[in-house]
């Protein structure tokens, strides 16, 4: 009886101590098979694979009228979905995009916010 609790006060130490030394195997080098990659299921990232929507310039324009209204970030907001190309006589906006040539920035700030008002509500 004590031989074998001698054994295992000797064996035990020397087992931890074994397992506590090695290093495991890093991903920079993974398992190989005759010089192929072995597959790993399940380490990817899962929204990898997953496109997400673009958003369409009506949700753009909407997520815009969430900033406060009459600000510049609510203006750069729709500046960076319209680039602005003021010109010195912009004719009358028919359309959101012809809110762009409008020189003065409160009056173009007026005319986006005049079309995204118009937009119904769309999912988001």
């Amino acid at each position: 009886m004590r031989k074998i609790i001698l054994t295992l006060a000797i064996l035990y130490p020397a087992a931890a101590l074994a397992q506590g030394t090695s290093t495991p195997a890093g991903p920079a080098n993974p398992p190989t098979i005759g010089g192929k990659p072995l597959v790993v299921v399940g380490e990817k990232n899962p929204t990898a694979g997953k496109k997400e929507k673009p958003l369409s310039v009506a949700q753009k324009l909407q997520a815009c009228q969430d900033i406060d209204d009459a600000t510049k970030e609510r203006l750069n907001c729709y500046d960076a979905i319209y680039a602005p190309q003021p010109k010195p006589k912009a004719p009358a906006a028919k359309g959101v995009n012809d809110c762009r040539f409008v020189k003065e920035e409160d009056e173009r700030l007026t005319c986006y916010n005049g079309f995204a008002d118009k937009i119904p509500k769309l999912p988001r």
